[in-house]
């Protein structure tokens, strides 16, 4: 599984950090950092959880 974020649609506004905060960050310039993009299967439910709570629908997952 790979994690995919489309910056130019991100506003960095967090949800998805509260969610899954081991592979998303937001840091204190604002910007989102994804901390591991290919992350561990057993993370898949919470990472499928950001992508439906991502309220500018920028996450998917690939694979």
């Amino acid at each position: 599984m790979r994690v995919v974020v489309d910056f130019d649609l991100c506003e960095s506004n967090a949800v998805c950090m509260g969610i899954v905060p081991e592979v998303f960050e937001v840091r204190d310039d604002d910007f989102l950092y994804v901390l591991q993009e290919e992350p561990a299967e057993e993370l898949r439910p919470k990472i499928e959880e950001a992508v439906r709570r991502c309220p500018k629908q920028a996450i998917s997952i690939e694979g």
